[in-house]
C-alpha cells in the first residue's frame, strides 16, 4: 500500500521507529507512477508511488536495514537503503533517471556519489570503484547491491571477485544474513558454471505437481526466476515463450516464482498463458530450489544443452542470441 500525504503534512511530521519514508520531486513529470519493491524481502510484491504536482510522498513499515528498488517507466530501476526511522529524499530529472539525488542517510548518499562518479565511466572503471566502494565501507548495504550488480548479473560473472568482497563485509557484519546466504550460494555458483552439469533438483510446481530437471528433457533446456514485482523478469518470461514457441519442442522450460503470495503469481500466469511448469513455494530468496541452483537475484536464468550449463544470467538480448545459436533459428 501506498501512502500520498501532502506537502504541508510532510514538512511537519517526523518519522517515527518503525517506519521509513521516501519523498521528492521531478521535473519533467508533473503526474505519474512508478513502483518498489523488495529484493530482500522487505516488501510483499509490489507497491504503487504515485507523482501529482511533481512531488510525491511513500511510507511504510520497515522493521530492519532493507533495499528498496524504484522502479520508473522506463523500466530502469535503482536501489534505495531504508532504515527504521529515517527518511530520504529525491531530487531527479524525469528525463534523466539515472543522475537522481538521494539525500538523508549516509547510505543513500554514498550511493548517489557512486552512481555520479561512474555515469560516463567504462565498465572496468566501474567495477574497481565498485570494489573500491565495498572495500572503504564493508559495513554497508550498499555492498551486497553492487556485488550481485556488477559481479553477478552479467554474461560473464566473477565469482572468486564476488566471493572475496562478500567475506570483507562478513567480517563487519558478520550475523548479515543476507551476506550468509549470498556467500552460500557463491559456493553453489562456482560448481554451476559453463560447462558443468546442472544440478540434480526436485520440487513442486505452483499447481501442486512434481517437477525436477528431468523435465528440461535431454536436449535444450531453461530454467529462469521471475517475480510479479519486477517487470524485467516478466518481460524475460514473454520471451522464452516466443522462443519456445519457435523452436517447436525443442526447448523445455522450467520456471521459480519468488513471490510471496500465490495468487500474484498464478494471476500472472494466466495472463500470459504460461503452461510449463513454475516452482512456487512463497519463500522468495529462501526458496530451496533458487539456491541449489546458485540463481541470485530476479530475474536470473540458466540456459543447458543436453544436461550442460551453456549460459547463466543472461539478459533478453543475450538469451535470445543463445537460444537461436542453439536452437538454429
Amino acid at each position: 500500500m501506498f501512502f500520498l500525504i501532502p506537502l504541508f503534512t510532510l514538512l511537519s511530521c517526523g518519522v517515527e521507529s518503525g517506519r521509513f519514508k521516501i519523498s521528492g520531486r521531478f521535473l519533467n513529470m508533473d503526474q505519474g507512477e512508478f513502483y518498489v519493491y523488495s529484493p530482500d524481502g522487505a516488501i510483499e510484491g509490489i507497491d504503487t508511488i504515485h507523482v501529482v504536482g511533481g512531488h510525491f510522498t511513500y511510507e511504510r513499515a520497515i522493521e530492519r536495514e532493507a533495499t528498496l528498488m524504484l522502479v520508473f517507466p522506463n523500466f530502469s530501476e535503482q536501489p534505495i537503503f531504508a532504515q527504521s526511522g529515517k527518511s530520504v529524499e529525491i531530487k531527479a530529472d524525469a528525463s534523466h533517471i539515472k543522475e537522481m539525488e538521494v539525500t538523508g542517510t549516509k547510505d543513500n548518499e554514498l550511493m548517489t556519489k557512486f552512481r555520479k562518479q561512474t555515469a560516463n565511466s567504462s565498465p572496468p572503471d566501474v567495477l574497481k570503484k565498485a570494489e573500491e566502494l565495498i572495500n572503504d565501507n564493508p559495513s554497508s548495504p550498499i555492498g551486497g547491491y553492487l556485488v550481485r550488480k556488477y559481479y553477478l548479473q552479467t554474461p560473464t560473472p566473477d565469482y572468486t571477485k564476488a566471493e572475496k568482497l562478500v567475506a570483507k563485509m562478513l567480517e563487519s557484519q558478520p550475523k548479515n544474513g543476507s551476506l550468509i546466504l549470498l556467500r552460500k550460494q557463491l559456493s553453489q555458483l562456482k560448481n554451476g558454471v559453463e560447462g558443468a552439469s546442472l544440478p540434480a533438483f526436485s520440487a513442486v510446481d505452483i499447481d501442486g505437481n512434481a517437477v525436477s530437471d528431468k523435465d528440461l528433457g535431454d536436449d535444450i533446456g531453461i530454467v529462469y526466476v521471475w517475480s510479479s514485482w519486477n517487470f524485467e523478469s516478466q518481460e524475460l518470461q514473454r520471451q522464452v515463450k516466443r522462443q519456445k514457441q519457435r523452436a517447436e519442442g525443442r526447448i523445455k522450460v522450467v520456471g521459480i516464482c519468488l513471490d510471496a503470495d500465490k495468487k500474484s503469481c498464478s494471476d500472472i500466469l494466466k495472463r500470459d498463458s504460461i503452461t510449463w511448469p513454475v516452482v512456487f513455494d512463497g519463500k522468495l530468496f529462501d526458496s530451496p530450489t533458487f539456491n541449489k541452483l546458485g540463481l541470485s537475484n530476479v530475474p536470473d536464468n540458466i540456459v543447458i544443452d543436453r544436461h550442460r550449463i551453456v549460459g547463466r544470467s543472461l539478459n533478453v538480448p543475450k538469451l535470445t542470441e543463445k537460444l537461436n545459436q542453439l536452437t538454429g533459428k
